[in-house]
């Protein structure tokens, strides 16, 4: 099974601001979801024999958090979408090219500067078939704009859904993985 798993709460967050890649680490809100998140699959019994991380401090502190002693792979590939001249953009007082981003992903490219859609689908469509393969359970701690890439890639029939689907921080989906085969992915409700 892979799961796929949104860092905790940031700063940057908290105060509704573009992140990207910025690298801001976790908050004491974003440091409790994480450990929250660990025990929680702790107390079902969920271990990982593979770990693997976004470069970013907040992705790192989460996949720590949650998957505890594993070793965790940093992967460039799950990196969040570049932002490029809107990084740290009030998103509370967006700026018109942001808005009409926003408003439909699917119909509108990303502003000039910006990572397109489909490239973040490509890189984690790529990562997603370079790990099939990989036996046990499988964390992959990254970003909420390349999550919704991996969700894309893996629902072909989408038609875009998840890009405008709110993701919450520690948010986690699963992927079944039957000998090499992934599936549709579902989101993990932890009650």
């Amino acid at each position: 099974m892979i799961y796929i798993i949104r860092h905790g709460q940031t700063e940057m967050n908290n105060a509704f601001l573009l992140q990207g890649r910025s690298d801001y680490p976790l908050n004491e809100i974003g440091i409790r979801q994480a450990q929250e998140t660990g025990t929680w699959m702790r107390e079902h019994d969920l271990s990982f024999s593979h770990v693997f991380s976004s470069p970013l401090r907040r992705a790192i502190q989460t996949a720590e958090l949650v998957a505890g002693d594993c070793e965790i792979q940093i992967e460039e590939r799950l990196i969040e979408m570049d932002y490029g001249p809107y990084e740290g953009a009030d998103l509370k007082n967006p700026a018109p090219e942001i808005i009409t981003f926003f408003s439909d992903f699917v119909n509108n490219p990303a502003p000039e500067g910006m990572e397109q859609l489909p490239s973040v689908v490509s890189r984690m469509g790529t990562f997603l078939e370079e790990i099939r393969n990989l036996e046990g359970n499988i964390l992959i701690s990254t970003h909420a704009i390349a999550m919704k890439g991996a969700l894309e890639y893996l629902t072909p029939l989408s038609n875009g859904s998840y890009w405008s689907k709110h993701i919450s921080n520690c948010a986690v989906y699963t992927v079944e993985n039957e000998d090499g085969h992934l599936q549709v992915p579902v989101e993990l409700v932890m009650a």
